[in-house]
This record gives C-alpha cells, structure tokens and sequence, in this order.
C-alpha cells in the first residue's frame, strides 16, 4: 500500500497587492454580482473571464423555480465565452459573491462542482492553465489552475 501526498498551493493576497489588471477582473466580477438572479438562493454570485485575446466576459448565477435547473455564474461566463470566441482559451476567471443581505462575502466564495469540472474541461480543452480569482473582502485566493481546486480531476484522458 502507498500513501499519495496531494498538495496545493494557493496565494492570499489583498485587493491592493493584485497586478492592475487582475484588480480590473475582480471589480468587474462584483459589479457582475448586481446581474445575477437569485430569486431563490438569495445569493449573488458574479464572474468575469478574460480571454488570452484580453476581451473580457461577465457571468452570473441565474436561478428558477425548478430548483436546481439554473446556472452557476462561473459557467454561464465559461459557456458564453465558449460559443462567442471559440478559438480563445481563458486566460483568467474572477468570482465574487454577495450574501442574502446584498453584502459582499467575507471569506473568498469557491467553484461549486459542476464548475470545477467546466473548469478543468476548458483547460484541457487549450492546454493551458486558468488563473483563478477568488474575492472576499478580508482578503482573495490566487489560484494558478483549477488543478489546484481538483488535483484528481476526471477529463478526456480519464477515458482512454
């Protein structure tokens, strides 16, 4: 029997410490908290990716009553960026959330799942890392790629 060590590193930083454009991506993922409906969940969850072309595109979470049938912010940007710019791989993705009170979350919000799993699609997809962007106002994880979030990810190779 072996035992396997997983380890991941991820950077906390603060707003400030960002480079300019990483600040840009995180600014617009609040402002895309305000675009979300999230009628059911109280929970607004925005997103911007930028494209290596440096064109940006906005996400957020989209809820109905027919509870779970909606779309996380995270895939609706991934998914939109897919069918408008198809030969561009994402160069970046910022998250932020507000809570049911409309306030931004303190702690860094994180990729649910089925996010993670689009995440690691787009990846494979190019063969090129997506640096992550996770917003909370005491402070934002840094995330070089989402093999981080998922070390032992489920992708093409998987089923060859």
């Amino acid at each position: 029997m072996e035992k396997l060590k997983l380890q991941s590193e991820i950077l906390f930083c603060q707003f400030d410490e960002l480079p300019a454009a990483d600040q840009h991506l995180v600014q617009r993922a609040i402002d895309a908290t305000e675009r979300s409906y999230a009628h059911y969940s109280h929970f607004s969850v925005g997103s911007c990716l930028r494209l290596n072309s440096g064109e940006e595109v906005l996400g957020a979470n989209q809820e109905n009553a027919v509870y779970p049938v909606g779309l996380c912010a995270e895939r609706t940007a991934i998914f939109a960026a897919q069918v408008q710019h198809p030969d561009q791989p994402v160069e970046a993705i910022a998250i932020a959330a507000r809570n049911e009170r409309g306030e931004l979350v303190a702690d860094p919000v994180t990729p649910c799942g089925s996010c993670r799993q689009g995440m690691v699609e787009i990846e494979h997809r190019y063969q090129q890392p997506m640096r992550i962007l996770l917003y909370g106002t005491r402070g934002i994880y840094v995330i070089d790629s989402v093999k981080a979030l998922m070390p032992l990810s489920f992708a093409e190779d998987s089923m060859k």
